[in-house]
């Protein structure tokens, strides 16, 4: 007897095909539904525009063919259930509203834990896999403060910041749980010593990632990984970082999405503190203690300036010339770094803060300034 598999049963299968990539999924899934794609996929129905240019190539079509005549369907969908997974399909029930209208959306995302959190206050705490002693206490105190102001921590699971910013997250007692997003499957723990700690964040909290079960943590893959923890952050937190350290590749994601920046200093002989450093020379946001990031999330106002007449923080520095440029005409980011004579990088952060704070609002690529004017 033939059992009746879901359409999530197809997505997940599709997305275990060898020689899959994030943009032949999403052609597949974007214009056919997951079990009218797996069978494109596997050669019973005729493809059309990218994926039948894909399957000109011997080796995909010979692959997928096999692939189809497997039991890979039936085994990938019987992990799923193993596992407890959560498929959720780009356009279907229960996919996440901030990743829809992303640049580069997962078609498919596996999660285990409380997709729900995705509704609440987020910020990402992440930082170099080589933390220092005072690095890896400090990503844990702020983990832990966030998550007491009912704050979710979205990190990567990694050594290091990341790890040390999801125990925090478990230590408080607030209603602020882990968010993580790995950059393997469920079940291929990486690295192997957070296997406890992996399992306490799906269980406390929620565990995402966009590869199926089954999958190794190749190296590609972080950096599909790291644009997924900025889609999902309101602030990104740079704990400790070298000069050229992974952390920040989640940074050029967060200033692509117009995530606002924040990092916390270091010495200058540090080398672990090289990368945050220039982030705040270049204006990220400062942050010692995690009440720096909850003013940035508008969430505590005790160390604000106050003013019945005008509540939001007052621009500064880099983002006090961005704001007056705006006031004078609307402005594209090109054009605000021409007449500030400020790098794109800076300039992109300083427009990230403006419109968090409401000082300015982006219409088409467009930037003006909204609200009473500053004198």
């Amino acid at each position: 007897m033939n059992i009746v598999l879901p359409s999530e049963a197809y997505a997940a299968a599709l997305a275990s095909f060898p020689h899959m990539t994030i943009h032949r999924l999403g052609a597949l899934l974007r214009h056919h539904d997951p079990h009218e794609a797996y069978e494109i996929a596997i050669g019973q129905h005729v493809p059309i525009g990218l994926i039948e240019r894909v399957l000109t190539d011997h080796d995909v079509r010979s692959a997928w063919q096999r692939a189809g005549r497997s039991t890979l369907l039936e085994d990938v969908w019987a992990r799923c259930d193993r596992l407890g997974l959560q498929v959720l399909v780009h356009g279907g029930p229960g996919y996440p509203s901030l990743l829809v209208e992303d640049p580069l959306p997962p078609p498919v995302l596996f999660a285990q834990g409380q997709i729900a959190l995705l509704d609440g206050r987020r910020a990402a705490v992440v930082g170099t896999r080589n933390a220092t002693a005072a690095g890896r206490d400090t990503a844990t105190t702020l983990g832990r403060g966030l998550a007491a102001a009912d704050v979710h921590v979205v990190s990567g699971l990694a050594r290091g910041i990341d790890g040390c910013a999801h125990r925090g997250a478990l230590q408080a007692a607030g209603g602020g749980r882990p968010i993580a997003v790995v950059a393997s499957g469920h079940d291929v723990v990486y690295p192997r010593e957070h296997r406890d700690l992996w399992s306490r964040v799906a269980e406390h909290g929620l565990l995402l990632s966009e590869s199926p079960p089954g999958t190794s943590p190749e190296a590609y893959r972080f950096p599909l990984r790291n644009r997924l923890i900025a889609a999902l952050a309101e602030v990104v937190v740079v704990v400790e970082s070298r000069e050229h350290g992974g952390s920040l590749l989640t940074v050029n994601e967060a200033i692509m999405r117009n995530v606002p920046l924040m990092a916390v200093p270091g010495g200058v002989h540090n080398r672990a503190a090289t990368g945050t450093n220039q982030l705040i020379r270049d204006g990220a946001g400062v942050v010692v203690e995690a009440a720096d990031v909850l003013i940035a999330l508008a969430m505590d106002h005790r160390r604000a300036a106050s003013s019945m007449a005008e509540p939001r923080p007052r621009p500064r520095g880099a983002d006090l010339a961005v704001y007056e440029i705006c006031g004078g005409a609307p402005r594209t980011i090109d054009g605000l770094a021409l007449a500030c004579s400020l790098s794109l990088v800076e300039v992109a952060m300083s427009v990230a803060r403006l419109e968090q704070t409401g000082w300015i609002q982006q219409i088409d690529g467009w930037f003006e300034a909204v609200g009473s004017p500053l004198r």
